[in-house]
């Protein structure tokens, strides 16, 4: 509620006149304007909410650097299986900003999705400001908080970004998505990129896949793997283990860009961690802040396990290049509600990142298959699961 609307009704409750009626108006003004701040505080962070007012500034600082394009790797949210989510940024395709392309996860034709959700689209295009910024969507009031906008109030996020690609490879990516959601509007089946009806599935047709798909049958990696996760007929199990997992996917792209030449650099955008809000269609209630904030895993033995305790090479390796690569850290300030951004002081080129992690990770790997007792090169107490904590790497790895 606006003050202007909390003072109308307070004082339609209140109708004495003269001196009493100035009164009255005085103390509804001061009131409505200390439930109005309390709200604000309260509110920050949670769908339909406040926001950081300096979102445009830190935003401007990012486009400096002339990159053409952003993998966005969200961190998972779940306990066990935590995969995360993939999206795509391209530059200037809105402006003063990127437009980032993302799977739709209730883009399923799941009868219970039906009302209540965001469905129009399989592939959702919104600005990156409100990806990952803003508590409003320009999707409307159905579209997901925390998932379609407003990611850091969930989870933290980190942006691959991309230099030198031709502008026609952005054109027919852009293309590609357009083609993805012709068909999954018109029901399309057996496509180019996907065997049986043209919907989201976590398992078959999600966000690495058509990522993937884009720059595979779009802008001809034909060397990059898109796997298809097979059904078994008569019980209808999904084999994981041909599904596309999103950190698979994205070293598979970044592997990619480097044969190609291409320069990149890594933003982590932090997960505000005071947001309150729970999401209704969940069923278990547990507000943002308290959900875990685990790098996305890939699929291995440490993907059922618990936040905390990955021991996996390629999990490992994962989080240490991208951490190598990072140039920049962006966060909001719990006090000011402010945006702040932080430039890394010795962000690595892709060869050099690769390897030094491959040291890390190697040695973080073997130290847990050998039981030893460990102080691992990521962090001081076991093998990390959080990029956020790796800073120690560079120093040991080069003592050794």
């Amino acid at each position: 509620m606006t003050i202007a609307k909390t003072v109308r009704s307070l004082q339609r409750r209140f109708s004495p006149k003269g001196k009493t009626a100035r009164r009255v108006t005085s103390w509804c003004l001061v009131t409505a304007v200390m439930f109005a701040a309390g709200a604000e505080a309260t509110d920050f962070g949670t769908k339909g909410g406040a926001e950081p007012a300096n979102i445009n500034e830190i935003v401007g600082v990012l486009r400096q650097d002339f990159y053409d394009m952003e993998l966005l790797i969200s961190f998972g949210t779940s306990k066990g299986g935590s995969a995360g989510h993939l999206a795509l940024g391209l530059r200037d395709e809105v402006p003063g900003d990127d437009l980032v392309y993302s799977a739709n996860f209730y883009a399923d034709r799941a009868r219970k999705h039906e009302t209540g959700f965001y469905t129009e689209d399989l592939m959702i295009g919104v600005p990156k400001k409100e990806y990952l910024f803003k508590t409003r969507s320009s999707l409307g009031d159905t579209a997901a908080f925390g998932l379609d906008f407003g990611e850091i109030y969930k989870r933290s996020v980190i942006g691959v970004r991309v230099y030198g690609v031709p502008a026609g490879e952005k054109e027919v990516i852009v293309a590609y998505f357009r083609r993805i959601n012709d068909d999954y509007h018109r029901h399309a089946r057996n496509t180019q990129y996907h065997d049986g009806e043209i919907r989201y599935d976590y398992m078959r047709l999600n966000c690495a896949k058509t990522i993937g798909s884009a720059f595979r049958f779009g802008a001809g990696y034909d060397k990059l793997e898109v796997t298809s996760a097979k059904v078994l007929t008569r019980r209808r199990i999904l084999v994981a283990a041909t599904a596309n997992i999103p950190t698979e996917m994205a070293m598979k792209l970044i592997k990619e860009w480097n044969v190609r030449g291409y320069g990149m650099d890594v933003v982590l955008y932090r997960k505000y961690e005071g947001s309150t809000y729970v999401d209704p269609n969940e069923e278990e209630k547990v507000a943002f802040k308290d959900l875990p904030n685990r790098f996305p895993s890939v699929l291995s033995r440490d993907f059922r396990k618990e936040q905390g305790h990955y021991e996996d090479f390629d999990n490992l390796f994962a989080m240490y290049l991208l951490h190598h690569m990072g140039k920049y850290s962006v966060r909001v300030n719990g006090e000011t509600t402010l945006l702040e951004i932080e430039k890394t002081k010795d962000h690595m080129a892709y060869a050099q990142a690769v390897e030094l992690a491959t040291r890390c990770a190697r040695s973080d790997s073997e130290n847990v298959r050998r039981r030893l007792p460990m102080r691992p090169l990521g962090s001081g107490n076991g093998a990390p699961t959080n990029i956020e904590h790796l800073d120690k790497c560079t120093d040991q790895a080069e003592m050794q």
